[in-house]
């Protein structure tokens, strides 16, 4: 009993909070990629790759999901998203640690979760549709 008690507490899904006050179930992303995008609105690399994750964004089997760096939270967030021109979804948290994760040194990174939900890869730097594409055609 205490066992199955243990399992079921392990396999608990994670609920990530969107600036709106919605939540995102994990669980609910499996079957996509999922492309997890740490941005500031001060990186210029940042603001070149936005074009490109909105397009890889909508794709049927790929989800990108923005973090702010700053720790901008709210209807802040919303407006500064609106403004640079996002599309995709973002959150009012950082989902790593949930994940073991360590936080980005460097920004534009972007940490790629493949359908089963595991982490393939840590990339630094403006990503393009293209090489996104290639990682996941692998």
């Amino acid at each position: 009993m205490i066992l199955a008690l243990l399992i079921l507490v392990g396999c608990q899904n994670q609920e990530f909070e969107k600036p709106d006050g919605t939540v995102l179930d994990w669980e609910s992303l499996r079957g996509h990629w999922v492309l997890v995008n740490y941005w500031a609105e001060w990186c210029k690399p940042c603001l070149e790759e936005i074009p490109e994750l909105n397009d890889l964004d909508s794709y049927s089997d790929i989800v990108v999901l923005g973090v702010n760096f700053d720790d901008i939270q709210g209807q802040e967030l919303i407006d500064l998203g609106e403004n640079m021109g996002i599309e995709y979804a973002m959150l009012a948290e950082d989902p790593g640690p949930e994940f073991g994760w360590k936080t980005p040194v460097a920004l534009p990174a972007t940490f790629i979760v493949n359908p089963d939900g595991n982490l393939v890869e840590a990339r630094f730097g403006a990503q393009t549709e293209e090489d996104i594409k290639e990682l996941i055609r692998r």
